[in-house]
């Protein structure tokens, strides 16, 4: 959509959408000929795939008696006289065999066109964005980083949170990319070198990281490990710290500064931990420590008044949560995470950083509405 220049809704679907939502959805795709991508397709009951399938016959049938795209159709859908553009397009995204998907109804597969996605190149994709972000050896530092993820999932414990797919590559690249800018003296080396290690050292337990350090050794041998220099911030987070009569040790410092690396290249991000592991105050002093250097004549310093919206995920019920339609008026109604997200967006004239917070334990129930809004 974005090559062709052309309007592209992507929504993520969930078991709570019904046929009058998505025959509203089709009303508007149809008159502005946009297109529309529902992800996670298959979270929606099979009752109401069944009659979406109804839907879209109807749609498909009056697009395909157009002769050109100068034309429009005319049609009555759901009880509304609406004109058809030809360029209006559905597309699904959508996982076979996850556990509380529905299978696909025939009458509603045999409207779309089925492409298998496989495992993608990630070397590939990288060699393309490390030239892109203007290093010069992108293809062979494409290779390093893809041979660092195989041998981590490879050599490592098998853990829930790690995770070395299209999203950890991603975000590698993009670390790198930020490095490139902040610190053009250092070799690509040197710059890839800490993007790998400020990605993935925050995730690794205790008993993985000399794995990991073994691995980086190898894949880059010669290349000095670079000497972070957080300056003004390890000396806010020591007073912010003591201020909170909190002990600031090395491990909890640490933990502050790869927390704040990790908000440099991530818009989510998830604080794993025990009981009183100490989430809540590392992000609670990082906060205060950023807030305490802003610089109100620098809009663009990573340093600005932090702004913090803490909900509870599992207090309130997924209506609540993220909103739902009225079953008699069909008039939306916002949930608290939708408004507190949205507040937070509208704040832009200040230059000051909003974390809403999910305090609260992740299941999938909740989480997986989060899909599309954390995918990059």
């Amino acid at each position: 959509s974005k090559a062709l220049a052309r309007f592209c809704v992507v929504f993520n679907c969930s078991d709570e959408l019904d046929y009058l939502a998505m025959a509203k959805f089709f009303k508007g795709l149809a008159a502005s000929g946009g297109w529309a991508c529902f992800d996670e397709f298959n979270r929606i009951n099979i009752e109401v795939l069944s009659v979406i399938a109804q839907q879209l016959l109807q749609l498909f049938g009056a697009k395909k008696e157009l002769k050109s795209y100068n034309d429009v159709a005319e049609l009555e859908f759901d009880g509304t006289a609406i004109l058809m553009k030809p360029t209006f397009n559905v597309f699904i995204t959508m996982n076979p065999g996850y556990a509380g998907r529905s299978e696909l109804p025939d009458n509603l597969a045999a409207l779309f066109r089925p492409m298998a996605m496989m495992v993608p190149d990630y070397g590939l994709i990288g060699e393309i964005s490390f030239y892109a972000f203007g290093f010069e050896e992108g293809r062979h530092l494409a290779k390093k980083m893809v041979t660092t993820f195989q041998l981590c999932s490879e050599q490592l414990s098998a853990q829930s949170h790690y995770d070395y797919g299209m999203r950890a590559v991603k975000t590698v690249i993009e670390a790198a990319g930020l490095n490139k800018r902040k610190y053009p003296e250092q070799s690509e080396g040197q710059i890839l070198l800490r993007a790998l290690r400020d990605v993935n050292v925050p995730k690794f337990l205790r008993d993985d990281l000399p794995l990991f350090d073994n691995i980086m050794s190898d894949l880059f041998p010669g290349v000095e490990k670079p000497v972070m220099d957080y300056g003004s911030l390890e000396e806010s987070c020591h007073t912010k710290s003591k201020e909170k009569h909190l002990q600031p040790t090395e491990y909890f410092i640490k933990k502050q500064f790869e927390l704040f690396d990790m908000i440099q290249v991530r818009h989510g991000m998830m604080l794993v931990g025990p009981t009183g592991g100490g989430k809540t105050e590392c992000y609670r002093t990082l906060q205060a420590a950023c807030t305490s250097l802003m610089e109100p004549k620098q809009p663009d310093s990573p340093y600005q008044r932090v702004h913090v919206h803490i909900l509870n995920p599992k207090a309130i019920t997924q209506n609540q949560l993220y909103g739902s339609f009225d079953e008699v008026t069909r008039e939306w109604s916002d949930g608290v995470a939708a408004e507190l997200i949205r507040n937070a967006v509208r704040d832009n004239i200040n230059p000051d950083h909003h974390w809403v917070m999910f305090d609260g334990p992740v299941d999938a129930l909740w989480i997986e509405s989060m899909n599309t809004v954390l995918d990059d």
